[in-house]
């Protein structure tokens, strides 16, 4: 069995051992099983029961299949699963806007499911011709920095809003929620102690530090509200049936097909175009971003200083974003929680394999995932929304051209609730200031293009055309 581990991942090649890639697997797990509990929760919103369980189900086997496809194919010890603020993005434009239109959220969701299948094409054959990898490099620098802050900004909001810690208010639009009220305060209080708990014990470079704290949240909250778990055992064949009724489904159904591209559920055509850019362009930053930091940290870059075997890892990616959408989960990316397992020696697909094996196990565990309250998972929003907001350090802030597109982009993600409108009011103001600057190149073409069709959908948006909820 040693000798063929080795054969098969080139362990000793890459200058590791058998025990070292089977640590790193599990630090990669632990760093990351915090999706397992909150990719279902983001999606359902309000907690959806049906969706809920279909994603909880169909979220796992896609992490397993997408972190399997990277240590078979590709070969390097990355992780795959449900990509955080892709699943928020979902939830926001799917299945909250089917219910603010007064349809079912289980119709939107499966609406969804379409466009991020269609998506998952375009990444496919991106990947393939080598055009994807082309593409996210040739987007603007500020660019590519601010739009993981300000999705960091709009999940750490979509955090604070699940904790009870904000709350709308008509004079100030947001506010600090009563906290008078005992059965406001607990909640809260136990949310921002789970926040502070994540950030204690990450300074201390605790192994699984967001999945201690979202289990440290559950025990605040139990002791503040003074209340017991329920335990039910039943709940494993139900979130396989839901599984099988409304996720794996969906995208063979005819009337999801109807409903993507439909006015009620998703805001027209063009919207669902914009949705899929939008999904496809998220996923390219998520995913080369990932692989050029954890690839450095690892030492495996090529002669040209990219990462190796990248366009295999590109096309993993791209196979695992259509079989999530076909299991019934948002878009699956390579996770940046790999870094942990590569800094703790991970160098082959070995790693991958150990952390899929942790995934497959959480499969049976949906009664104990029930025991965990809504509010336990915002801190993990939270955090991982302080997490990605360093991205915006990096940008040149004594340069207006990168400046104030940046600033743009992350402040209009959680002001106008949506990633789509932080990029495309990001990406047109880039252009114009370009072109009113002198500045612009040929190397602008792709964000020209981008705010072109974005500028588009804000004049629909304007005219009446489609309804502003949609996007």
């Amino acid at each position: 069995m040693k000798n063929l581990l080795d054969k098969t991942f080139g362990i000793t090649e890459s200058g590791s051992t058998i025990k070292t890639e089977i640590i790193a697997g599990l630090t990669t797990f632990f760093a990351m099983c915090y999706i397992v509990l909150v990719n279902p929760t983001q999606i359902a919103g309000d907690g959806n029961p049906q969706i809920w369980n279909s994603v909880f189900v169909g979220g796992i086997i896609a992490a397993v299949i997408g972190t399997l496809l990277m240590a078979f194919l590709a070969r390097l010890p990355f992780a795959q699963a449900a990509g955080m603020g892709l699943n928020s993005f979902f939830f926001v434009c799917f299945v909250l806007t089917a219910m603010t239109a007064g349809e079912d959220p289980v119709e939107g969701y499966q609406a969804g499911l379409v466009i991020i299948f269609v998506s998952g094409i375009i990444f496919m054959l991106l990947s393939a011709t080598g055009l994807r990898h082309k593409i996210a490099t040739a987007l603007p620098e500020c660019l590519k920095k601010a739009i993981p802050a300000g999705i960091g900004l709009f999940i750490a909001l979509l955090g604070l809003k699940a904790a009870g810690i904000i709350v709308a208010d008509r004079y100030t639009l947001v506010s600090l929620a009563d906290l008078t009220q005992w059965s406001i305060a607990a909640p809260a209080l136990a949310a921002f102690l789970g926040i502070i708990l994540i950030a204690v014990l990450s300074k201390f470079n605790v192994k699984g530090s967001i999945i201690l704290g979202i289990l440290g949240t559950t025990l605040f909250y139990y002791l503040f509200t003074w209340s017991a778990p329920a335990w039910d055992p039943t709940p494993i064949g139900e979130t396989f049936r839901d599984f099988g009724e409304i996720g794996i489904t969906a995208v063979f159904q005819g009337e999801s097909w109807v409903n993507a591209f439909s006015t009620e559920y998703i805001g027209g055509v063009f919207s669902a175009i914009l949705l899929i850019i939008t999904f496809c362009l998220v996923d390219m930053f998520d995913t080369v971003g990932t692989l050029y930091g954890a690839a450095a940290e690892a030492n495996m870059m090529d002669e040209n200083g990219n990462p190796i075997r990248m366009e295999k890892a590109m096309l993993c990616d791209s196979i695992a974003t259509l079989t999530g959408a076909v299991l019934g989960t948002s878009t699956i990316t390579t996770f940046v929680e790999s870094s942990a397992g590569v800094a703790a020696g991970g160098r082959t697909g070995l790693t991958s394999l150990v952390t899929a094996m942790c995934f497959a196990v959480c499969l049976f565990l949906s009664p104990v995932a029930n025991i965990i309250p809504g509010v336990a998972t915002a801190p993990a929003l939270v955090f991982v929304g302080v997490l990605m907001l360093k991205n915006f350090s990096k940008v040149d802030m004594n340069d207006m051209r990168s400046a104030v597109p940046a600033f743009l982009t992350l402040v209009m993600m959680p002001l106008t609730y949506s990633i789509a409108n932080g990029i495309g009011i990001g990406a047109i103001s880039y252009v114009l200031i370009s072109l009113f600057t002198g500045k612009y190149s040929k190397d602008d073409i792709i964000i020209t293009v981008i705010a072109a069709l974005f500028a588009v959908r804000f004049a629909l948006v304007f005219t009446g055309t489609y309804p502003v909820y949609a996007f």
